[in-house]
């Protein structure tokens, strides 16, 4: 699976932080949320953690998986 790309993030003054998608609003963290996405985006890679925080990290191989003998039912 390709590495996420296109992600950025603004901290604002009031402790929050707004995630963008190629420059469209993806989601925005307040709290502890945003602290802990902090700490994650420092320590690891910055896309890979937007992509999870904001639920676009599954693409590609859902319908791969999906159709796989042991997921049928």
């Amino acid at each position: 699976m390709p590495a996420p790309r296109g992600f950025a993030y603004r901290r604002h003054r009031d402790g929050t932080v707004t995630v963008t998608h190629h420059g469209r609003p993806a989601g925005t963290l307040r709290g502890e949320h945003a602290r802990r996405f902090l700490a994650e985006a420092a320590a690891g890679d910055p896309q890979q953690v937007m992509a999870r925080r904001t639920g676009n990290h599954r693409r590609g191989n859902e319908r791969t998986a999906r159709d796989h003998p042991r997921n049928r039912r």
